[in-house]
């Protein structure tokens, strides 16, 4: 099982798709990086090459952010609207939908607010001892 960036590529999978298993790299990235590589995106993972595979973590590790430098990067990022304490900090810090949703109806579980479904109001009788 190839190994790139610290996460195992599953051999079965076109390469083209076992990149994105790697946080940060999606279909158009892994896309562009086969390009620059020059390998062939329908080939298996389990048919490459230890030099394309080099290859392929040295171009991803050089130029682009994954993994964890990538999670930490985002968390700092939410880190800082909280510290300004602006709007969409509130509401991270709330755990309140951040990009405009509406939470009258929808979002009830991030709101905490989970409604069970209501039967038909009637007890069962008591069981017989």
């Amino acid at each position: 099982m190839p190994r790139i960036a610290g996460v195992n590529i599953p051999e079965q999978k076109q390469i083209e798709i076992a990149l994105t298993y790697i946080f940060g790299i999606g279909r158009s990235l892994s896309k562009k990086i086969l390009i620059q590589t020059g390998i062939d995106p329908s080939r298996k993972a389990a048919d490459l090459t230890p030099e394309e595979i080099n290859k392929l973590k040295e171009i991803i590790e050089r130029n682009y952010k994954i993994e964890g430098s990538l999670k930490r990067d985002i968390i700092m990022n939410i880190k800082r609207l909280k510290d300004i304490g602006c709007w969409r900090g509130i509401r991270h810090a709330k755990g309140l939908p951040v990009r405009g949703q509406t939470t009258r109806t929808n979002s009830r579980t991030v709101r905490g607010n989970v409604r069970k479904t209501v039967g038909s109001g009637r007890k069962p009788p008591p069981a017989p001892k």
